[in-house]
């Protein structure tokens, strides 16, 4: 029951397979190059089973017996994807009824493998009313001869081989310590087994419809659209990510190492940069800010998707620590209003918390912000720019009320609302200083003179505006200057590890070869 539990925490399927990978990502800092996802048959009976597989570091003994057991993480680095200890368990337990792991880890030139099997199916069947997760090791001698690690015994090591032969796919232990020829020094598999069934009967992960891919079977559903928009609506990754398990991880991480490949059904998966995919773009800062401190600095990318105004998608792609949590998030709901279609945006929020799904955020006040901030900007962006893809212009009216936030009730918190829109940043118009404060200026004289201000009084803060205009533009393009000086110097720094790792790699290669000649002789 409480595998069952933890297992229903993963709504969406692909969401659990994403979990997997985020574990061989984390290894790149290990230096992991790949992570493969394939279907593979289960020999006792033939019926699919999933395999995940990276060649990061491995898992020792102690390291697989934490993974495989509840509530403990080894995920310290800030970087790490993974932080709650229980990702493994609940997302295979989601996919299938089994899952077997294999790991070879190599360290201070000792080279263990271990075995561990995660079974609903032994478990139940065999009515224990605890968890147990029956395991093996072995370790490379001296002589480079495979031998058991007994640390616990030979009685227990034999007890605990004869249930995975048992209730594994494998039922020798030379079909067992197979699956490591293809593992390498070191990395990792996960096999899933007993996959689940849906509703309808049928198994829920869909190997056959297309040989190069993992569909979710059943979850292709129809595009309420105009019928000669329909089919750019179905084929656009917005759609198709919510069936095929390719265009899904195409976009799961924002950013990925050159070295490092997904490997889907035989095929790399293409890396997709869903910024790529718009026009019109503008860069808007927010910071995020708590008890009168600001949390960080976020910069969001959006824009019209290039196929607007056919395709109607809109809402924002949020990523946390470069795994995207939620893609295309409808944050405003349009219903028969158009104000916001075709409207996408790209954002890290590191400063927000997922849920142990990472399907979601944490209902935070700080991510209720974020979601008002988010409002703003897509109703901004539609208002200036729906005019480019063929709506008409639509004018801001004149707020029945000044804001809160300050004396004269107006707001320079972040974005000036209401007509003034100081902030709102082209990447190409940062040199535009002068026509974005005659635009900050028009728009306060417009609302000051609307409400009976004096004309000193909105000259005095005309002036104010503009000059918070020039502070704030001056700052964000000495932070981008920064950032750049930081990437140039990167660069070099990367560089000179290049020359440096060629002239090792030389001496390495000439002395190969003096030995391989000596060997000859």
């Amino acid at each position: 029951m409480f595998l069952h539990s933890n297992a229903t925490s993963h709504k969406w399927v692909f969401g659990a397979i994403a979990e997997l990978v985020d574990n061989a990502v984390d290894e790149i800092e290990n230096g992991a190059s790949f992570v493969i996802v394939d279907k593979i048959s289960n020999p006792r009976d033939g019926s699919p089973a999933l395999l995940i597989q990276d060649d990061g570091g491995g898992m020792d003994p102690e390291a697989i017996r934490r993974c495989m057991s509840f509530g403990f993480s080894d995920k310290k680095s800030k970087s790490a994807i993974g932080q709650y200890g229980n990702g493994f368990k609940t997302s295979t337990m989601r996919l299938g009824a089994d899952a077997i792991v294999f790991s070879r880890h190599a360290d201070d030139r000792v080279l263990t493998q271990s075995i561990g099997l995660l079974s609903f199916t032994f478990l139940t069947q065999t009515g224990h009313d605890r968890i147990v997760v029956p395991m093996v090791d072995y370790e490379l001698n001296t002589a480079g001869n495979l031998e058991i690690l007994d640390r616990y015994g030979k009685e227990y090591f034999m007890s605990n081989l004869s249930l995975l032969l048992q209730w594994s796919p494998y039922s020798t232990e030379a079909e067992l310590l197979k699956q490591f020829e293809d593992i390498g020094l070191h990395g990792t598999k996960v096999i899933v087994y007993n996959l689940w069934f849906n509703d309808d009967g049928n198994v829920e992960l869909d190997f056959d419809t297309d040989p190069e891919d993992i569909r979710i079977n059943g979850d292709i559903k129809e595009v309420q659209t105009r019928p000669a928009w329909r089919t750019v609506n179905e084929e656009h990754i917005s759609n198709r990510l919510r069936y095929s398990l390719r265009a899904y991880l195409s976009i799961l991480y924002l950013r990925i190492p050159e070295n490092f490949t997904i490997v889907l059904r035989g095929g790399f998966v293409k890396h997709h940069n869903l910024a790529l995919d718009l026009k019109f773009q503008e860069f808007i800062v927010y910071r995020p800010q708590s008890s009168g401190c600001i949390k960080g600095e976020l910069l969001t990318t959006i824009g019209f998707l290039k196929e607007a105004p056919q395709v109607t998608v809109h809402g924002f792609n949020i990523y946390h620590k470069n795994r995207l949590i939620l893609p295309f998030w409808p944050i405003v709901n349009y219903g028969n209003n158009s104000r916001s279609r075709g409207v996408v945006g790209v954002l890290e929020a590191n400063f927000v918390e997922p849920t142990h799904d990472k399907q979601d955020f944490e209902r935070t006040s700080l991510f209720q912000k974020l979601e008002v901030r988010l409002k703003e900007m897509t109703w901004e962006y539609w208002d200036y720019h729906c005019g480019l893809i063929g709506y008409q212009v639509i004018k801001k009216l004149r707020p029945t009320e000044p804001p809160p936030d300050s004396p004269l009730g107006i707001s320079t918190s972040d974005t000036l609302k209401h007509g003034l829109s100081s902030k709102r940043k082209e990447h190409s118009d940062l040199d535009k200083l002068e026509s974005i404060k005659r635009q900050a200026g028009t728009g306060a004289n417009a609302f000051l003179s609307g409400h009976g201000f004096e004309t000193e009084v909105v000259s005095d803060i005309k002036n104010k505006l503009e000059d918070q205009d020039v502070v704030n533009l001056i700052q964000v393009n000495k932070n981008f200057r920064a950032k750049c000086l930081d990437y140039k110097k990167r660069t070099e720094d990367l560089d000179l590890k290049v020359t440096r790792l060629r002239s090792e790699l030389g001496q390495v290669r000439t002395e190969y070869e003096q030995l391989m000649a000596e060997l000859t002789s």
